[in-house]
């Protein structure tokens, strides 16, 4: 298995890389990163590892060990992570703190759309997006989300022996609502998932996942072309008709890219994780199948237990500071940590059990003005998707034994490679 090496240290201080690799440094000879440092990417089974509530608990704001003289910090407390998070003026979310601005004028292709922007860009962006996303627009995609929903349950009832959720379910539906949010061909749906997925994943390296979203954004560039073209009723068509030159492709390419990353992987990690939370429940996976009512309250619950964006996007520190009463210096980098956030004790008791009937808030979205956009659109998903997939197949369990899964030991995104199931 090749090294872990690049993708942790390019996420963390591309600038510091692209300086001395013209000294002569190799990125092949680079130390391991710390286990430490990557301790938030661990889980045990569906849990963040102990080690991080114990951090958590001990030291909500604490500094990672990194091999570069950078200053890096990890926040694992809820409250710490949204004083963070809801800072707009004191961090930078730019891309360009990732890579150096050399690297954008040598080639390397800023992704745009709004994780990797401040504002003032980041605020004319979202304004143009955000009547795109409410939930009177979002209704008209209802009636497609649950057709999609039915034709892949129809597809499943048709394959012989067990079926591999994850394939069959949890990644068609996500691929298939984006292809129709924006208005792009269904052909493509491979891609989109390929295209979604690779990025996130540390295994890849960071040359391979840098090369993809360079290839994403190749492709959509060629999608935004044609849509200016002939715009459709997607949102890419949509946002041509109302605003025309006053959002260029180059914005508009880095808005669906935006839409691709933050809405394929996740909602697919979400759609086949809380799938093995209702085999691991059967009292759950009963009451979700016969109470319609039940649906939203497991939905937000299985939000914030699995958490399954585990680290939110950098934030690089604009100014001096001070987050929970640690000093922050300008140039630092600082690291929140969702899924610490979420199992924090303050939330109330038994944060790390799942336990619908108790309403607790969440970070699972993020917060602040870099709050996932498509969160609406997310919920929409999976609440037409988990009550649908648990009434077709009542019977529904487990092909092979639980400790066989294999879960991504070191991804942004957290998620189960395969899960086979019996339909029953």
């Amino acid at each position: 298995m090749t090294n872990i090496r690049s993708r942790m240290t390019t996420w963390l201080g591309r600038r510091y890389l692209a300086n001395i690799r013209k000294k002569g440094f190799d990125l092949s000879s680079a130390a391991l990163l710390p286990e430490s440092t990557l301790m938030p990417l661990r889980r045990t089974g569906l849990d963040p590892v102990a080690d991080l509530g114990d951090l958590r608990d001990r030291e909500p704001v604490s500094k990672l060990s990194v091999p570069f003289p950078m200053n890096v910090w990890l926040v694992s407390g809820y409250e710490e992570t949204k004083a963070v998070l809801g800072r707009t003026k004191g961090f930078s979310n730019d891309f360009t703190n990732l890579i150096g601005s050399s690297a954008v004028t040598e080639g390397q292709q800023h992704p745009g759309g709004l994780g990797f922007s401040d504002p003032p860009v980041h605020t004319r962006l979202r304004r143009l997006l955000t009547p795109e996303f409410t939930m009177r627009r979002l209704a008209r995609l209802t009636p497609r989300i649950h057709e999609i929903v039915e034709e892949r349950l129809d597809e499943m009832a048709r394959a012989p022996g067990p079926v591999d959720l994850v394939q069959a379910f949890a990644l068609p539906i996500p691929s298939l609502v984006i292809c129709e949010l924006l208005g792009v061909p269904y052909e493509d749906r491979e891609d989109f998932q390929r295209l979604g997925t690779t990025r996130f994943d540390l295994f890849a390296g960071a040359d391979a996942s840098f090369g993809v979203i360079s290839e994403s954004l190749s492709y959509l560039r060629d999608i935004v072309k044609k849509q200016r073209e002939t715009p459709g009723d997607g949102l890419l068509g949509m946002l041509i008709k109302q605003h025309g030159d006053a959002i260029d492709d180059e914005e508009l390419t880095g808005l669906a890219d935006g839409v691709l990353t933050g809405g394929l992987e996740t909602t697919a990690s979400m759609l086949a994780l809380g799938t093995l939370v209702l085999l691991q429940n059967p009292d759950h996976f009963a009451t979700l199948r016969d109470d319609d009512a039940a649906v939203s309250p497991f939905v937000e619950e299985l939000l914030r237990y699995l958490t399954v964006v585990q680290v939110a996007f950098p934030r690089f520190a604009r100014e001096d500071m001070e987050i929970a009463g640690t000093a922050i210096s300008a140039g630092d980098v600082v690291l929140c940590s969702l899924s610490g956030a979420d199992r924090d004790a303050s939330l109330g008791p038994g944060m790390d059990a799942f336990d619908p009937a108790r309403p607790a808030p969440h970070v699972a979205f993020g917060y602040g003005i870099h709050r996932c956009i498509g969160a609406e659109l997310a919920r929409m998903e999976l609440c037409a998707a988990y009550p649908a997939l648990l009434r077709r197949f009542p019977g529904m369990s487990l092909a092979v034994p639980e400790e066989e899964l294999t879960f991504r030991k070191l991804s942004a995104v957290f998620g189960v490679d395969s899960l086979p199931v019996h339909l029953g």
